[in-house]
């Protein structure tokens, strides 16, 4: 997209009219949803602190509430623990008109239960095997699925968590989890090569979003986002995410990945 001189020179301001504009194609995409019943989830994963509320939060922020929903399960009780693994999850998968955004999903068992041993290594490599034919069966259903994964160096992190911490209105975001974030950034790394090489696939890739910039970050999930639902009056020459910020997963780019 276009700036003019005077944008270049105020970043907040050419920030605030891009993502007005990339907000208003996503009304336009999301009155398509709605108007002919598509189902469309989104699932944001990422490393804690990686922007997922922030960029979740500029998706929805014009969109109908009615037909909107974002998904942010807590701990599963000790009844949704004996359950098939996907039933909790499947509860809130999207009806037609529905936009579902997940802010973390079922991928939780790739991640944080892998790394912090909440869950078994036999119930580990069952996900790994599982997950691939369930989004396969989502998507043969007619759900449109996307799946992105934020990602930021360990000195942004750092940052983001010491600043949470500091801050009264986000206070409430630090969690156990986040105080051992960083003492266990070489075993989240691990998780997350082995998640996105086996979980990749044709019917539901991958798009990395590498998220140290977030305001760059929202810009071009949103753009991506957009892009990939098909909606004629959406405006594509706007939805061109930026290469090096938004990408498809592969094993080639995963250097890209190593911070």
């Amino acid at each position: 997209m276009s700036r003019n001189k005077s944008d270049s020179s105020h970043p907040r301001r050419a920030y605030k009219k891009e993502l007005r504009l990339l907000q208003i194609a996503l009304v336009n995409v999301h009155r398509h949803i709605i108007e002919h019943g598509h189902r469309v989830l989104v699932i944001f994963e990422g490393r804690d602190a990686s922007g997922k509320d922030g960029t979740i939060k500029r998706i929805v922020e014009h969109l109908s509430p009615r037909e909107t929903r974002v998904v942010a399960l807590a701990k599963p009780s000790e009844r949704e623990q004996s359950q098939w693994y996907f039933q909790r999850y499947s509860a809130y998968l999207p009806a037609a008109g529905e936009f579902v955004l997940f802010n973390r999903s079922w991928y939780n068992r790739a991640g944080v239960e892998k790394v912090m041993g909440y869950c078994t290594d036999k119930e580990y490599m069952s996900f790994l095997e599982a997950v691939v034919p369930f989004e396969r069966m989502l998507v043969d259903a007619g759900i449109q699925l996307f799946k992105y994964y934020l990602d930021i160096s360990r000195s942004e992190q750092e940052q983001r968590l010491a600043a949470r911490k500091n801050d009264p209105l986000t206070q409430w975001k630090v969690s156990p989890i986040d105080e051992v974030a960083l003492e266990h950034w070489e075993n989240y790394t691990v998780a997350r090569d082995v998640m996105l090489k086996k979980t990749h696939h044709k019917a539901a890739p991958w798009i990395v979003i590498c998220a140290d910039n977030k305001k760059k970050a929202r810009l071009n999930v949103i753009r991506d986002l957009a892009g990939r639902i098909e909606c004629p009056d959406k405006g594509n020459h706007l939805l061109i995410p930026d290469p090096d910020i938004a990408f498809p997963y592969s094993a080639s780019r995963h250097t890209v990945l190593a911070y």
